[in-house]
């Protein structure tokens, strides 16, 4: 089908069962190439492609924004992580 694909994706990636390493990802993609992504650990976001630098430069100068997306991985990833995490744990 022809026409436009665009798409956000949320992850909390983790090895640790502290969660000590806990990183949130949001990654802007269009027609399945990611255009833009923040990392936790970076604290910024990261254009990938070259309107990827122009919408990171963009949501950068938004402090506001930016210190909300590097704060999800403590409002939301490490408590869905627990409450997954023990739900599994609770049925072995």
């Amino acid at each position: 089908a022809d026409g436009y694909y665009q798409y956000q994706m949320d992850e909390c990636v983790y090895s640790t069962s502290d969660y000590s390493d806990m990183v949130y990802l949001r990654s802007l993609s269009f027609n399945k190439d990611v255009d833009v992504q923040l990392n936790s650990t970076v604290g910024k976001f990261v254009g990938l492609t070259e309107f990827g630098v122009k919408q990171a430069e963009y949501f950068n100068k938004n402090q506001a924004l930016v210190q909300g997306m590097k704060a999800s991985v403590d409002t939301a990833c490490r408590p869905n992580a627990q409450n997954s995490d023990s739900s599994v744990r609770d049925k072995t």
